[in-house]
């Protein structure tokens, strides 16, 4: 709605819109769309909402005016729409005086463009219109709402009405609003309406989700909760589960219980779903730290039937023959899988000890002999190392793979790899929030699929090698010829090549994240894609937080690794049609004002 100001100016004159029905004037650098229709003089933004088209061109029956190029609808008095995927059109307030109409062009609007943005999120959450979801993100940025709002409404409605939790979409907003403050101010509107859309795909024809209560009890110690939750995953009892959980959430406990609750659960058994489950579960509580602990019950909660319905890599062949990695894991678990008295006890014999990296540490965990890793990583917890030092050295280790994937292998063999990677990250980040034991066995898990992803660098792509391409080029020169590769199939060695040489030539790691981030959004990146990334930032952060800048080959290699190997991985990917793209375009110029119709 509209307040009438006085900035009344003179139009046309009344018989003359009469006679021709309508009228198009400029006022203040906005065409209006003048209609008599019924006896009555009324106003409306000449641009159709939903994508431009002069209204002027539609027609008006009964009330009604519609656009002629897509059908939609609008009240003529109000502007509202009939059609939610069309939004509504702005009116103007008009008076007519001795013959002559005249319009206020610039009337104060009722409701702020915030508001008005976040109702039509909403909308286009619930209905699946990426227009509408392109044309809100950006305004609500433009109106320079925090991406966590948004982000906020996205995660309640993801987890409320995707009836089987939490999902790749809820995993895409959580990744892309982990790297939102690498990006370039135009990238982040594009990183949450991709998030966004994500999510509203996944929900898209899905039924809601029923919660289940917590308990009503406060007495249940956090030891018996722990073992209720774990026993309730175990024989897939997604009710129980879900209200052991709810109910360590609304008593009150921390941040650090709950992780170690949910990442117990999610290691009883050995890489999960190709390692997504223990992803799943990293991306919610990283969403957490975007949105607040206040939504962790719904989210949380959401992760229950991912864990339920798993498939356990323990009933799979490949864990299982022609070595049976499962029993060797087990026999430094400790026995049966769901325990972790084998290790606690190695954990408590390093109690106090700081270990330290062995040279060949990294070469051990890419071998070929899955007794001598093993060996290796029990000998380091042994030794004082913590899950987070483990967990560090596994995803660079999982981070070569990919940075030596062969290309002569199949297509499909690039997500094997890619899988490793970001499970092992999670792990990682896991091991930040909770020193829970049972993150040893992400950390062994993860080096157990390391190693069964050995065949995929045979032979290995080789990584450039630090001043291996020091060629004294403008990094930013660098940075376009990198760009220019995902325009091209195939060009996988060379995107590599071209990070190698982006660092020898003293590139700024921000501004080839930012380049990176680019090319990720600009196409229509997959689910594996928008995580690779965001787990190659990751490590490279972690890295730096590491080693600073020391410059030994190892601390260089390993800031490296995760930023070639993601490189590789996009190149392998792109180019793709960018249909996403031109949607964001589109709704970027009509938020403007731009004309999107010509003629």
């Amino acid at each position: 709605m509209a307040t009438i100001s006085d900035e009344f100016l003179e139009a046309t004159d009344l018989e003359e819109l009469r006679d021709a029905g309508r009228k198009v004037i400029s006022a203040n650098g906005t065409a209006i769309a003048l209609f008599h229709h019924g006896g009555e003089v009324r106003a409306v933004d000449n641009r159709c909402p939903h994508m431009g088209f002069p209204l002027s061109e539609g027609t008006v029956d009964d009330g009604i005016l519609t656009c002629h190029w897509h059908h939609a609808r609008f009240e003529l008095s109000c502007g509202d729409t009939f059609d939610p995927w069309a939004d509504d059109v702005p009116t103007y307030p008009v008076e007519v005086r001795d013959g002559t109409v005249y319009v206020d062009p610039s009337p104060t609007r009722d409701r702020p463009a915030a508001e008005h943005w976040a109702d039509r999120l909403e909308t286009g959450l619930e209905e699946n219109l990426r227009l509408v979801v392109a044309k809100s993100t950006i305004g609500l940025l433009d109106a320079d709402v925090d991406y966590r709002d948004p982000m906020a409404t996205t995660l309640e409605f993801g987890t409320r009405y995707r009836e089987t939790g939490w999902g790749p979409g809820l995993t895409i907003l959580g990744c892309l609003a982990n790297v939102i403050d690498d990006l370039e101010p135009a990238d982040r509107k594009r990183a949450l309406y991709t998030g966004v859309r994500h999510v509203a795909s996944d929900c898209a024809d899905e039924p809601p989700n029923f919660d289940q209560p917590s308990f009503s009890t406060s007495d249940v110690s956090f030891d018996r909760l722990k073992r209720w939750f774990r026993d309730c995953v175990e024989v897939r009892d997604s009710d129980g589960a879900e209200r052991c959980l709810r109910t360590a959430v609304a008593t009150g406990r921390s941040e650090a219980e709950v992780a170690e609750i949910v990442f117990a659960a999610a290691t009883d058994h050995p890489y999960l779903t190709a390692g997504h489950v223990l992803d799943f579960a990293n991306t919610a509580f990283e969403s957490l730290e975007h949105v607040g602990w206040e939504f962790a019950d719904d989210a949380l909660a959401s992760l229950v039937d991912p864990l339920t319905d798993a498939t356990r890599s323990d009933e799979r062949s490949s864990w299982r023959q022609p070595i049976d990695l499962v029993e060797l894991l087990e026999d430094v678990y400790g026995g049966d899988v769901t325990e972790t008295s084998g290790l606690a006890a190695l954990a408590s014999e390093g109690d106090g000890d700081e270990w330290t990296v062995p040279d060949d540490f990294r070469a051990t965990l890419l071998s070929d002999d899955p007794e001598v890793i093993v060996d290796a990583l029990a000998d380091a917890v042994r030794s004082g190392a913590t899950p987070e030092d483990l967990a560090a050295e596994v995803a660079s280790a999982a981070a070569t793979r990919v940075a030596q994937f062969g290309t002569a292998n199949e297509f499909d063999d690039w997500n094997t790899v890619h899988h490793t990677f970001t499970y092992a990250n999670a792990v990682h980040q896991a091991t930040r929030r909770t020193d829970a034991v049972e993150l040893y066995r992400g950390v062994f898990d993860g080096a157990t699929s390391v190693y069964l992803d050995r065949f995929l660098n045979t032979p290995p792509a080789p990584i450039p090698d630090p001043a291996e391409h020091d060629t004294g080029r403008d990094p930013d020169a660098v940075r376009q010829n990198l760009l220019e590769t995902f325009d091209e199939d195939g060009r996988v060695d060379e995107a590599g090549r071209l990070v190698g040489e982006f660092f020898d030539c003293g590139g700024d790691p921000a501004a080839l994240k930012r380049t990176l981030g680019h090319g990720l959004l600009r196409e229509d990146a997959g689910f594996h894609t928008l995580q690779n990334v965001e787990a190659a930032f990751q490590q490279f952060d972690d890295a730096t937080r590491r080693f600073g800048d020391a410059a030994s080959e190892r601390a260089v290699r390993t800031r490296r690794i995760p930023m070639i190997a993601t490189a590789r991985y996009m190149a392998a990917h792109f180019p793709t049609r960018r249909e996403a793209e031109q949607t964001f375009t589109i709704a970027t110029r009509l938020n403007r004002g731009e004309a999107i119709h010509e003629g």
